[in-house]
């Protein structure tokens, strides 16, 4: 019996201790629980501010190269017309260019020339309507 008793001692001082060892256990996980919700939480509210972050920045990439390509046509159509321009100033520092802008805008001609002008009367002089002066000129008709 004494040496059944000594065990059975042994085993009550084995249970505390597991028991004690259980239960730091449970408060020590408890408390990694917390800190794993807790960084969990902030993982997603980083995922969550990627997302965002990656859209904005797409449609952004999106509106810029549109704007490049508009820039683009804008610089196209500028340098046609500085061309058309520089055309236009080679042609007019010539004597034949000056005579035709004195011709044709200023109603010029030369020495020896007669100048004959032709006024046609525009489409809407042609069309005359009768002016109405209201309810009685509409009654009359």
């Amino acid at each position: 019996m004494i040496g059944n008793n000594r065990e059975q001692r042994l085993r009550v001082i084995h249970k505390d201790e597991n028991s004690k060892t259980v239960k730091a256990k449970k408060k020590h996980s408890s408390g990694n629980e917390f800190y794993y919700s807790f960084f969990t939480v902030i993982l997603l509210l980083c995922l969550i501010q990627i997302t965002i972050s990656a859209v904005v920045n797409i449609s952004k990439i999106v509106s810029y190269k549109a704007k490049i390509v508009q820039i683009t046509k804008n610089k196209e159509a500028a340098l046609a017309l500085n061309d058309q321009l520089k055309d236009n100033i080679k042609n007019f520092s010539k004597l034949d260019g000056l005579e035709a802008i004195a011709r044709n805008n200023l109603k010029m001609s030369g020495e020896d020339e007669v100048l004959v002008i032709i006024n046609t009367p525009k489409e809407d002089e042609q069309t005359e309507k009768p002016k109405k002066n209201g309810l009685f000129d509409i009654i009359k008709h």
